[in-house]
C-alpha cells in the first residue's frame, strides 16, 4: 500500500525499497539476538538516506516532511527499529535545517558533518525525569569552567546510540537556572555507552544509556538556551507514527496473502472467502485508509501553510495518537486473520505485535494528547 506520491517521490522511494530489500530477511535474527542493525544503517547510509532532509546547499537531497514520511513508512514495512532508529537522526536534521535555531558557525559545521555521513540524535530522556514531554528537569548537570563547559549526567532511551557521532545532550546549568542543549562529539573524553536496552519490542534500536563523566566541551557548543520557554509541537515527530503504521501495513500484507492461499481442507476454497475473514480484512483497511488520510493530510497542510502552525500543532498529538492506536488494531486484527500460526517464534506477526506496541510509549503520550484536546474544545 501506498499513499498520494509525485513522481519525483515514487522514484525516489521505489529506489530506496530497492536498497532495503535485505532488510526484512534480516528482522527475525536482529530480534532474536536482541542485536543492533549495523548492516541496515551502513545501507541506508551507503543509499544517502540520512542525508534526506539536509538541504541541498549543505549537501543534501533537500526533502520535505512529507517526503521524509513516505520513506520512514516504507522503511518500517521492512524493518520497524531500523526505521524507529534512523528517523530520529532524519527528523532531527529536518528540524534543525528548518530552524537553523543555533550561532551559523557551528550550524555549519554540524550539517557539513552530516553531509560527510555523521548520524545524530537527541539525548533528553533520563530515568529520573521520565519522558522529556513532561517537561522534567534534567539531573545531567553543566558547570562552567573557564573556556569550557563541564558535563556529568547519564541518558537514558538513546536510540541509535552504537552508531552516533554527535549527541545533543540536553542538562541543567545551575549558574543560569536554566535549560541548555550542548553538542557533544562521541570521541571526546568521558563519554561512553552503557548497553542497557533490553526491551521485548524494538529492540533493534540500540537505546542505550549514555554516560558523561566530566566531558569537557567547548563554549561555542553551547548551542541553546530553553529560557523557561514551553516545549511547542514539532511537526517531524509524526515520523513516529508514520513507523507504526508501516508496521501495520506489513501486517495487513502478511494477512492479506495468507488468506488468498491457506486453504483448509474443510473449506472449497481459500479463507478469502470466508465473510468473517472479508469482515475483518475490510476493517483492516479501513483502520489504514483512516491512518494515511490523517498522517498525510496533516503534513501536507503543515507544509502548504506555515501561516497555521499554531493551529495545526494542536493536531500533532492527536494524529500520533490516532495512527500508533490503529495500527496496534490492525496488526491484531491481522493475527485474528492468521489464528494461532501468527504466534509462532517464526511468524513477523508476533514480533509486529510486540514491536507496534512500542509507539505507545513514544511521546507524546496518550493522555497528554486527550488532555489537550479536551482543554483546547474547554477553554
Amino acid at each position: 500500500m501506498s499513499f498520494f506520491q509525485s513522481q519525483k517521490q515514487k522514484e525516489y522511494i521505489q529506489k530506496l525499497e530497492e536498497a532495503i530489500q535485505s532488510f526484512s530477511g534480516r528482522s527475525e535474527a536482529l530480534d532474536e539476538s536482541n542485536g543492533f542493525p549495523f548492516e541496515n544503517i551502513q545501507e541506508l547510509k551507503d543509499f544517502g538516506y540520512p542525508k534526506l532532509t539536509l538541504a541541498k546547499e549543505d549537501g543534501g537531497y533537500g526533502g520535505s516532511l512529507y517526503d521524509f514520511l513516505l520513506c520512514q513508512e516504507k522503511i518500517a514495512q521492512h524493518c520497524g527499529p531500523t526505521a524507529l532508529g534512523i528517523g530520529w537522526h532524519v527528523g532531527t536534521v529536518l528540524s534543525l535545517t528548518e530552524k537553523r535555531p543555533w550561532e551559523k558557525e557551528v550550524m555549519d559545521e554540524l550539517f557539513d558533518h552530516v553531509s560527510k555521513g555523521a548520524l545524530i540524535n537527541t539525548a533528553a530522556s533520563e530515568a529520573g525525569t521520565g519522558s522529556p514531554t513532561r517537561g522534567g528537569r534534567p539531573e545531567t548537570i553543566a558547570i562552567k569552567k573557564g573556556e569550557q563547559w563541564c558535563l556529568n549526567g547519564r541518558k537514558t532511551f538513546t536510540t541509535l546510540s552504537p552508531v552516533l557521532d554527535i549527541f545533543l545532550v540536553t542538562a541543567w546549568v545551575p549558574e543560569d537556572e536554566q535549560q541548555g542543549t550542548f553538542l557533544v562529539h562521541r570521541d571526546v573524553l568521558g563519554v561512553s555507552i552503557e548497553e542497557t536496552w533490553d526491551m521485548i519490542s524494538m529492540q533493534g534500536t540500540g537505546s542505550h544509556d549514555l554516560v558523561l563523566n566530566d566531558v569537557s566541551v567547548p563554549e561555542k557548543y553551547f548551542v541553546m538556551k530553553r529560557n523557561g520557554q514551553k516545549r511547542k509541537p514539532e511537526a517531524w515527530l509524526l515520523h513516529i507514527p508514520a513507523c507504526y503504521l508501516g508496521i501495520a501495513v506489513a501486517a495487513r500484507n502478511y494477512a492479506v496473502e495468507f488468506a488468498k492461499t491457506y486453504f483448509p481442507n474443510s473449506l472449497p476454497g481459500p479463507i478469502r472467502d470466508l465473510p468473517n475473514v472479508q469482515r475483518t480484512i475490510g476493517e483492516m483497511e479501513l483502520e489504514l485508509n483512516e491512518a494515511h488520510h490523517f498522517l498525510y493530510s496533516v503534513a501536507e497542510k503543515w507544509e502548504q501553510h506555515p501561516e497555521d502552525h499554531e493551529e495545526l500543532s494542536k493536531q500533532l498529538g492527536a494524529v500520533k495518537y490516532s495512527v500508533v492506536n490503529k495500527s496496534i488494531s490492525i496488526v491484531d486484527k491481522a493475527m485474528r486473520v492468521v489464528g494461532a500460526k501468527s504466534l509462532q517464534r517464526k511468524n513477523p506477526l508476533q514480533r509486529f505485535y510486540r514491536d507496534v506496541r512500542a509507539g505507545l510509549h513514544n511521546p507524546p503520550m496518550d493522555d497528554a494528547t486527550i488532555t489537550l484536546l479536551a482543554k483546547s474544545a474547554l477553554y
